[in-house]
This record gives structure tokens, C-alpha cells and sequence, in this order.
């Protein structure tokens, strides 16, 4: 079956929620201080719906099943900034390119809601993630002083304006 790009609604959420924390447990981050104990993980349609022309989330679907995802929204860290949230794959969908193919969606998304940077959170135990963010163009940075996410350890901006 092809695979699709969905905009997240509320009944992604139950499969998006197990997808991030399976991911989590599998790299040994489910852990305080990482998304794995955010209060709203099992409603994130919740959250991204609440603001529309500043959040987004993409879900990536095999037919009926939910296969991966990513999302972007506000933060007042830097100028014109979203952060990209959240992405995260299946793994019998990894190694075919399509965490590439997620930045792209979530990038077109951030330039179409007037954003010019985007800023991302990672742990260096996500190899693989760390891999595809610098080969997409994500300049590793220090870390911001007003990091929600305590336990994250690796701190990546990317100029997105217009004609990048």
C-alpha cells in the first residue's frame, strides 16, 4: 500500500502516543524530563489543532496504520521560529528515506506559516535522527537557556526562508 501524509486528528492519537514511546523505550529515553511524561502526549491533536496558523503535525500512514510523524510549532527561543517536535517512524519503516521526506513536509509547512528558522531538541542516543537532521541541512548550537525538555542533550537551528 502507498504510503500517505495525513494532517493529525483525534483518532491518530492512541497510535501516535504508543509510536513515540516505543521509539522512546527502544533508545533507553523514557525517561523524566523527555516527552515519554508530557500530560498531553495522548492528545497531541489537542494541542497542534489549538493553533492553526502556527502548529502543525503530519502523520505518516501505511493504509490504516500509522507508520511514523512530525510536527512544528511556536517557540519564542529565537526570530520567526517554529520547532520541529516530535518526529518519530515505525521501524519497519526506517532506512527508506522517509525521516528526509517528514523534515521536508514540516519545513514547507514552517516557510507556508511565516516562519524563517527552525529549531529542534534531540539526545544523542538518536544516532539515526542526529544523522538525518545535520544531512538536512540542522547546525548543531548550544544549548538555549529555556530548555522545557531537560533531559535532550543536542540543540540544532536551520535557516528556512525563502528560497533555502
Amino acid at each position: 500500500m502507498a504510503l500517505e501524509f495525513q494532517a493529525l486528528a483525534p483518532e491518530h492519537d492512541a497510535a501516535l502516543a504508543a509510536l513515540i514511546r516505543e521509539n522512546l523505550k527502544a533508545h533507553d529515553l523514557a525517561l523524566p524530563g523527555t516527552v515519554y511524561f508530557d500530560a498531553g502526549l495522548d492528545h497531541l491533536s489537542d494541542f497542534y489543532s489549538a493553533l492553526p496558523d502556527r502548529r502543525a503535525y503530519f502523520v505518516l500512514m501505511d493504509g490504516d496504520r500509522l507508520v511514523g510523524g512530525i510536527g512544528l510549532a511556536e517557540i519564542g527561543l529565537f526570530e520567526n521560529c517554529a520547532e520541529l517536535q516530535k518526529l518519530y517512524l515505525h521501524d519497519s519503516v526506517k532506512g527508506r528515506g522517509l525521516g528526509y521526506a517528514l523534515i521536508q513536509r514540516v519545513e514547507d509547512a514552517a516557510r507556508t506559516l511565516g516562519y524563517r528558522q527552525i529549531y529542534l531538541e534531540t539526545h544523542t542516543n538518536l544516532a539515526a535522527a542526529i544523522h538525518i537532521y545535520e544531512k538536512s541541512g540542522y547546525v548543531r548550537i548550544d544549548k538555549p537557556d529555556a530548555v522545557v525538555h531537560g533531559t535532550m542533550n543536542r540543540f540544532y537551528i536551520k535557516a528556512i526562508g525563502d528560497g533555502q
